[in-house]
């Protein structure tokens, strides 16, 4: 595989706004973009760095400038000190990069709504709006994406704005592009669907692909194309971090859950039995177990066993996609594409309606890459 350095078709630079901007995936996105940038570690993981995109026209990843939301308190330097300290980072990399992870702290804005908030939905939706355009005319910035890295929130009750859906309706109105890579509702509210689809922006989700659905998008057309028959598909993670503390939420594993069941369903045509369960080991940290248990029957009915254990680090597999989800989105929005990217459903569990065979997602991708190089540039092309 060979790399390369992207030129941005038609320079200037791109804004990143986070939301959970001092969360361990934001923390090693920022902390990773400019080891890169730098040219210190070679950029493994980044699919957009990879030669088939070369021609694409995405914003360098030097011209990638960081801000965003968070409710948490620590600062990012600090967090990535946390991180390096548990063998998510290099050990020397927060004090090599810590100029931009300042940087990028110095843009971060108080999120909410917290506890104890009188403002009202559009209040809210107003105010972060405000600090998302901000970001955009201090920093110069030729257009912004906005991505959802914060923790997973339970299912709302009907009628109910979860704040990642008021974080994407001020993504709207602030004219950005916008990435959920959280399984959180975000964009995905009935009431926002009218908004988004005026908005003439681009926008993608949901809940980023990283680990076991990456491995079951795989194995579950194996299956299928071998008329092999699936009778159970069961799986268990481990997880610490703020990921693992958020799932221990039954309501907001069951919005996790939701995502790696559609894979086995969409992919092997019937739902087998057996559940995923997740359970928060946090002296685990950022690392994460999955095992996978696939009971299946072969010719004549023979039964058989396929047992697979993934030991991943979250942040790790994680950021390089958000970068790239930037990078597509940053590129779409420049080129004048609006609406959901099912192009982009190669990067979550829960795309927008798209395929969820990995190589059909990849094969889309690719044609993406291309349908992004081709008209030259300033040309916008709707949707």
């Amino acid at each position: 595989m060979s790399h390369h350095t992207n030129s941005s078709a038609a320079g200037g630079r791109t804004g990143v706004w986070l939301i959970g901007a001092r969360g361990s995936v934001a923390t090693t996105a920022v902390a990773g973009c400019a080891a890169l940038a730098a040219g210190l570690q070679p950029p493994t993981g980044l699919v957009t760095e990879t030669e088939e995109f070369a021609a694409s026209g995405l914003p360098a990843l030097p011209s990638l400038v960081f801000g965003g939301h968070d409710t948490a308190g620590t600062p990012l330097p600090k967090r990535a000190e946390e991180l390096a300290a548990q063998g998510v980072l290099p050990h020397w990399l927060p004090a090599a990069v810590t100029a931009e992870l300042a940087a990028a702290e110095a843009r971060i804005r108080p999120g909410g709504p917290l506890p104890g908030d009188g403002r009202s939905r559009t209040e809210l939706i107003e105010a972060f709006a405000a600090d998302m355009r901000e970001f955009t005319e201090s920093t110069g910035v030729a257009r912004t994406v906005v991505v959802n890295v914060a923790s997973t929130e339970p299912l709302p009750a009907a009628g109910v704005w979860p704040a990642s859906s008021l974080y994407a309706a001020a993504a709207l109105r602030a004219g950005c592009g916008y990435v959920n890579f959280t399984p959180s509702t975000g964009m995905h509210l009935p009431e926002l669907a009218q908004q988004a689809a005026a908005s003439g922006l681009p926008y993608a989700g949901r809940d980023g692909k990283t680990g076991q659905t990456l491995l079951r998008a795989v194995l579950a057309p194996m299956f299928r194309q071998r008329a092999l028959a699936v009778r159970a598909w069961s799986g268990t993670n481990l997880l610490g971090g703020g990921d693992g503390a958020a799932l221990a939420d039954p309501a907001a594993a069951a919005a996790k859950n939701a995502g790696k069941a559609r894979v086995l369903a969409d992919n092997l045509g019937t739902v087998p039995e057996g559940e995923v369960h997740i359970d928060e080991v946090p002296a685990l940290g950022d690392w994460k177990t999955a095992w996978d248990h696939v009971v299946f029957d072969g010719f004549l009915g023979t039964r058989m066993v396929l047992q697979t254990i993934w030991q991943g680090c979250d942040s790790a597999l994680a950021a390089p996609l958000v970068l790239d989800l930037v990078r597509l989105t940053a590129r779409a929005l420049e080129r004048g594409l609006s609406g959901p990217r099912p192009e982009l459903g190669f990067y979550f569990k829960d795309p927008d309606g798209a395929t969820s065979s990995l190589a059909e997602q990849y094969a889309a991708l690719l044609a993406f890459a291309d349908r992004l190089a081709s008209p030259a540039p300033g040309e916008g092309e709707g949707r």
